[in-house]
């Protein structure tokens, strides 16, 4: 089975890393205690710190297992293959709304590593896909359930 490659930037790789490393060795361990605590309640039909704990180890587990996928199929970019030219995946970019004027920087990444509170927007969002490839000074528009946002490339830098 052929797994998509998952490009990553340096950082995001590692922040990845260190979750699933989290998630192995803390997480587990933490849940694994609360599933025992909770069978030590006994009848465990009525019992939902055990069904609260089996939820968070399938989650966990599930999270595990795309962090492990996504590792074992990334790429991760180096510094050079960051064009400043165009705008791409690693790319820091500075944007102008031009409906209200603001400016706005956005780190272009790939799906697995968007953070929208960080300012780390996936190259397949609305905004990432329209910017994606364009220079400097393109005006781009962009279809949202809102409306049409219109911004200008004001900068790229790695």
């Amino acid at each position: 089975m052929n797994s998509k490659e998952v490009i990553l930037t340096p950082d995001g790789y590692r922040r990845l890393e260190e979750e699933l490393e989290l998630l192995r060795t803390v997480k587990r361990k933490e849940i694994a205690e609360r599933i025992k605590a909770a069978l030590a309640f006994g009848d465990i039909s009525e019992n939902s710190e055990y069904d609260d704990a089996k939820q968070e180890q399938a989650f966990v587990e599930g999270r595990v297992f795309y962090l492990e996928k996504t590792l074992r199929n990334a790429r991760v970019l180096e510094d050079d293959e960051i064009s400043t030219e165009r705008v791409s995946i690693g790319s820091i970019v500075l944007l102008r709304d031009l409906e209200y004027n603001e400016e706005l920087e956005y780190t272009i990444v790939s799906s697995a590593e968007a953070n929208p509170n960080d300012n780390k927007i996936s190259n397949e969002s609305p905004v990432g896909r329209a910017i994606s490839g364009q220079p400097v000074g393109s005006i781009v528009e962009v279809t949202v359930p809102a409306g049409t946002l219109k911004y200008e490339i004001l900068g790229i830098r790695i």
